[in-house]
């Protein structure tokens, strides 16, 4: 049995998951910790290698835009999600839909947004925000949830950055949700049962999603990143891995791990939770350039999510 170790609690690149909090509990709801929301995104249940090149600590196939779908069907909550039509356009409608709450905007592009520290950067991350109001003046008020509450952009600024030009998993710009409610009361319990047969659906490699070729998932998207570090990794890789692909990756499944832990799932829990210190554990070799330590650290972490499919199968049996 592995020693039991606390929750983590800190700081992470949690976007998307506070931005859906945020807007979810000005609709009335009451959503589950940001772990948990993570969790019904979908997002630690896998691993993918994008392009045959990019490593992420998510599944084969996803994104985050399927994330928040599937994590706001599974809350019980709806929303109008809008996309397109020119800069004014898409100012106009946001304006209209802040007016009546907050919206839920992204992917933008981090680097675009001029507020924030080091910009313009511009292709430096996506990210997502949630719109407040939009002056007269056509300033944009917002909260980040990676640190900067109430901040104010300039629109032409702002629809720079919320074009998304150079986020690659979608091609339509000026995304946004808005107009929250409540379809049906969801306790964190049901929902998260209720997501369990995504999650081994997604930890079994889906195969009805468009990827780029030669993306690789699971297991072969592990050796194939090993394979790559032994070819000499690309400072861009490096850097996104140092940054935030690792972090980020231990994070999501030390909290699918508590999450499991929580539906009666020890199994489960026990293999996640030990997913999550292997991802973790890839930090100190990435940063210090340690490639042999890195690729044993990554041999150690393939057989693992076939190992949580497999225990995850006698809680489908009762779902």
């Amino acid at each position: 049995m592995p020693p039991l170790f606390p929750s983590y609690a800190g700081s992470g690149p949690y976007c998307y998951t506070h931005s859906l909090i945020m807007v979810a509990t000005a609709a009335g709801a009451a959503p589950p910790p940001p772990g948990t929301v993570e969790t019904l995104t979908g997002s630690p249940f896998g691993f993918q290698l994008i392009g045959g090149w990019l490593p992420l600590f998510d599944p084969y196939g996803w994104d985050p835009e399927l994330g928040l779908d599937q994590a706001i069907g599974l809350l019980g909550l709806n929303c109008v999600r809008t996309s397109g039509g020119t800069g004014d356009e898409a100012l106009d409608r946001l304006r209209s839909a802040a007016e009546h709450g907050p919206v839920l905007v992204g992917p933008v592009d981090m680097g675009l947004l001029l507020y924030r520290p080091g910009t313009p950067a511009p292709g430096s991350g996506d990210h997502y925000v949630v719109v407040l109001d939009v002056a007269a003046d056509g300033t944009v008020l917002l909260h980040d949830p990676q640190g900067h509450p109430y901040a104010t952009l300039e629109a032409p600024a702002f629809l720079d950055a919320w074009r998304a030009e150079t986020v690659a998993y979608t091609d339509e710009p000026f995304v946004m949700r808005a107009s929250f409610a409540e379809e049906r009361t969801v306790t964190a319990e049901q929902a998260l049962r209720n997501g369990l047969p995504l999650a081994a659906r997604w930890l079994g490699g889906r195969d009805d999603l468009p990827v780029p070729p030669g993306t690789l998932g699971g297991t072969a998207g592990i050796e194939g990143f090993a394979a790559l570090v032994k070819a000499g990794l690309k400072p861009e890789v490096r850097g996104l891995l140092e940054h935030f692909a690792v972090r980020v990756g231990a994070r999501r499944v030390s909290d699918a791990a508590d999450c499991l832990a929580g539906l009666g799932l020890p199994d489960a829990a026990a293999i996640a939770g030990e997913q999550a210190r292997l991802i973790g554990a890839l930090q100190r070799p990435v940063t210090g350039g340690d490639d042999e330590a890195l690729t044993a650290g990554l041999a150690r972490l393939a057989p693992g999510y076939e190992r949580l499919r497999s225990a995850l199968a006698p809680a489908l049996a009762d779902a």
